[in-house]
């Protein structure tokens, strides 16, 4: 099967898991989040933003590393969308935060689309630098290298668990900041992992992805210092 192929698959399975965990959080557990405005203009925002984030991200990354051709980037898709959602929300006039129910959906299919990643191999760009520790994996090429691509899955994994202990529990914080925090540890993560990929760099030994997750990180954090006190100690949570 080839990497496209592959990745395709990994990327429908991402989609289908994140859906089914907005949908165990909404239908088993019975996390009560605020009616917040997601018709269809703002789901166009989405869409749109991560699409244009995604492949703007990753083609600069593959232009900076010295590659021809296009390519798509998931903290690109990430960035791209917060910007889009924020940039309708102000021109729409909503003061209403609108991400807590996105988070556990985010982490899953994260977790998820990096496998897809891992087992594209190296037409996909995503593998990580030579190592000689043991488990080092040879892509194709004779080169064991760091599998940074499950890497990044586990910690995602290991925050979608965390998210749903949390939620379990009711944590009013976690469940009111759920998307800031998993964007937070998103960027937190991909920043320690860049430092293992090929890519070019370009201030110092920073490569563009250090640059974004250090963006994606400071937003993240500027919203959870500024979220609205006296959230319910409850199910109810403000997003």
């Amino acid at each position: 099967m080839s990497s496209v192929l592959i990745h395709g698959a990994f990327d429908l399975l991402a989609w289908l898991a994140a859906g089914l965990a907005a949908l165990w959080l909404t239908r088993v557990e019975k996390i009560a989040f605020p009616a917040v405005t997601t018709d269809l203009p703002y789901l166009a925002a989405i869409l749109l933003g991560a699409g244009l984030g995604a492949y703007a991200f990753g083609t600069a990354n593959l232009w900076l590393s010295g590659l021809p051709g296009v390519a798509r980037s998931i903290e690109g898709a990430v960035a791209g969308g917060i910007i889009a959602v924020e940039l309708y929300k102000r021109a729409a006039g909503i003061r209403t935060r609108t991400g807590a129910r996105f988070a556990l959906p985010f982490c899953v299919g994260v977790a998820i689309g990096r496998i897809g990643c891992y087992f594209a191999g190296l037409d996909d760009f995503t593998y990580g630098t030579p190592t000689t520790l043991p488990w080092g994996h040879d892509f194709g090429d004779g080169t064991l290298r760091h599998p940074v691509q499950l890497y990044e899955s586990a910690a995602m994994a290991a925050f979608a668990a965390f998210y749903i202990a949390a939620a379990r529990l009711r944590d009013p914080f976690v469940i009111a900041n759920g998307f800031y925090l998993a964007a937070g540890f998103y960027a937190a993560q991909r920043f320690a992992w860049e430092f293992f990929k090929p890519y070019g760099p370009v201030l110092g030994p920073l490569t563009l992805f250090h640059l974004l997750s250090l963006a994606i990180f400071a937003y993240a954090c500027a919203m959870i210092a500024t979220a609205p006190q006296g959230a319910p100690a409850h199910d109810r949570a403000a997003a």
